[in-house]
């Protein structure tokens, strides 16, 4: 059976986020997870040059070229959000954190909103987020 890779987006309901402002910050997450992978590749002054290096045989590789499974999750509190997110980078997950800047909600307070978790292989993406309620 071949594996499936996924990634999951677990957002805090607590902060009862409009509709919009959950998936865009969702979205942050996810690309966020992409691209913090990416590295440099030439090192000159005027240009910065990065690229995203999919290995065969990856979750990165069959996610990118796969189907972009993804999962949205919720909890009820940051340190919900960061225990999850602890977790994730303790089993050597692929994990990125959000904090809103607090433009437009949160009044001005940069915010804790979401993280994404993978693209790793379904089965250790679901042993850290398997218990969490679909959003």
């Amino acid at each position: 059976m071949e594996k499936i890779a996924k990634q999951v987006i677990v957002i805090r309901k607590d902060l009862n986020m409009r509709k919009g402002k959950m998936v865009a910050q969702g979205a942050h997450a996810s690309m966020a997870a992409v691209l913090d992978r990416m590295v440099i590749l030439s090192h000159k002054k005027e240009i910065q040059e990065k690229t995203l290096i999919l290995e065969s045989g990856t979750p990165m590789e069959s996610w990118i070229n796969g189907l972009f499974t993804k999962v949205c999750v919720s909890v009820d509190s940051e340190s919900e959000l960061i225990e999850i997110y602890e977790k994730a980078k303790g089993a050597g997950l692929i994990a990125s954190i959000i904090t809103d800047a607090g433009l437009t909600e949160f009044n001005g307070v940069p915010t804790k909103t979401c993280i994404a978790i993978g693209p790793n292989w379904s089965e250790e993406v679901n042993q850290i987020t398997g218990h969490l309620k679909l959003l």
